[in-house]
């Protein structure tokens, strides 16, 4: 608050057979502003006081008549946006990483199980044959598995079984009604035929052209320029790839989505089939059989490492054969208690 002094003075005087009007002057005076008002009166008692008060704030300025119209047009835009982020929004679901490695690797033992039984098919035959065309047949069962799952609208055999399926992640974003997360549209038909392009025809086309190059031995230093150039770009295409993939494995790891550059590419995300299933695959055997594993590799490894002479000298009192004198030599034969001999 700022002080303010207000002062009064009134003046009267006397003159012959007439009367002076007289003044009254206020002036208050404030931090901001001085101001002085007079006031006509008639007083015949001459005052001066000073009077010391207290005044109250000055009140805010008031804004201006198109103020409201200004902020509105600031505000718009950022309304605008925040109105269009919550209705194009989708709900964050999160797919289990787990499941998504699962259902890959029981893809590809499902195709190496229908590759098995192919091969059955051909085993009269003369052998070796089947061997100079295995990407055509790697090609072909893919082909199959594509044709009657992904075509068709339907998720793979590993997707299946770990309630998985396809979405086209680019409906999700001008979607409005979401409900769970898990809606959404499948893949489309273009999708559909950059997919078996990619995964049927890229590892087809990939695997003929590594045979072919190892075959005709473009590495050797031996060779024309031109092969040693197209063995050099193979090897940065695949060490490329190789790096590509191990960051989309890292971006996989942090979010969960795209677990191939495939998928990334032509954003087809995982989501669960079912909200209310879980997989149908039970891992217990297979956790089981997997200790065991591990514990017989130990196993393995540590045997070789001990002194056998020491473990027998270590179990030998504890064993129940006591007639057997520990001097006798081991290199006799147990039942005649001969030394052995050499027949030449």
């Amino acid at each position: 608050t700022s002080q303010g002094f207000l002062a009064a003075f009134s003046e009267t005087g006397q003159s012959p057979g007439k009367k002076r009007n007289h003044l009254l002057i206020f002036k208050a005076s404030t931090s901001n502003k001085s101001h002085q008002i007079i006031f006509p009166k008639k007083t015949h008692i001459i005052t001066h006081q000073m009077i010391s008060v207290r005044s109250n704030p000055s009140p805010p300025a008031l804004p201006q008549e198109d103020a409201w119209i200004t902020s509105y047009q600031k505000l718009l835009p950022h309304w605008h946006s925040l109105s269009l982020s919550h209705q194009y929004s989708t709900l964050p679901i999160s797919i289990s990483r787990v499941n998504q490695f699962d259902a890959a690797r029981l893809d590809i033992e499902m195709s190496a199980m229908l590759k098995e039984q192919l091969v059955k098919v051909f085993s009269l035959m003369k052998p070796g044959m089947l061997f100079q065309y295995e990407p055509e047949l790697d090609a072909f069962l893919e082909f199959l598995i594509w044709r009657f799952s992904i075509w068709v609208d339907k998720p793979t055999p590993g997707n299946a079984l770990m309630n998985l399926r396809y979405r086209d992640e680019r409906a999700m974003e001008i979607r409005r009604k979401v409900r769970t997360g898990l809606e959404g549209p499948g893949l489309t038909v273009a999708q559909k035929m950059w997919y078996c392009i990619a995964t049927v025809g890229g590892q087809y086309i990939w695997a003929r052209l590594q045979s072919f190059s190892a075959f005709r031995r473009w590495g050797d230093s031996e060779q024309r320029p031109l092969a040693r150039r197209a063995w050099g770009l193979m090897q940065r295409i695949e060490g490329l790839y190789k790096a590509a993939s191990f960051g989309n494995l890292l971006i996989f790891l942090y979010t969960g989505r795209y677990r191939n550059l495939i998928e990334r590419a032509l954003r087809a995300r995982l989501v669960y089939e079912s909200p209310n299933m879980n997989r149908a695959v039970s891992f217990e055997y297979m956790n089981r059989q997997l200790v065991w594993n591990e514990f017989s590799e130990m196993l393995l490894l540590l045997l070789p490492l001990l002194n056998s002479s020491t473990v027998k000298s270590f179990l030998h009192p504890f064993s129940k054969d006591k007639s057997s004198s520990s001097t006798e030599d081991d290199s006799t034969c147990p039942i005649c208690r001969a030394s052995p001999t050499l027949p030449y």
